[in-house]
């Protein structure tokens, strides 16, 4: 979700990239509510951070403890910064309760990219 908000908010000054710690797939909840703001993930996968070794990046953010706790060191320039967000998957219940989750954490990642952006 983080990814598809900083393009779509960002625009075209930053390239943004997306890697997790324990890559499995695009949760179908995440698709869901990104399609509410008119954001369409179904065509983006699960890559992981290795997939990132040797790129050379200006920042590094991290917006769940596990990832944070785990992100590989990235040398050089690299600004690192943590977003502590609650993941959604963790979240079980109905659809509706996993996707109330899901959109809970996607606006506050909305807001906090916004006021990166701003600053």
């Amino acid at each position: 979700m983080a990814e598809g908000l900083f393009r779509n908010t960002g625009g075209e000054g930053y390239e943004v990239h997306s890697a997790g710690t324990r890559p499995s797939l695009v949760r179908p909840e995440a698709i869901a509510v990104m399609a509410e703001l008119g954001i369409d993930l179904s065509g983006h996968r699960s890559k992981s951070v290795d997939e990132f070794a040797g790129v050379p990046l200006d920042l590094v953010i991290t917006v769940c403890d596990n990832a944070n706790e785990i992100c590989p060191v990235y040398p050089g320039t690299t600004t690192r910064v943590h977003w502590p967000f609650e993941d959604p998957a963790g979240v079980r219940g109905t659809q509706a309760e996993r996707e109330a989750a899901f959109r809970k954490v996607r606006d506050q990642i909305r807001a906090r990219i916004g006021t990166y952006l701003a600053g």
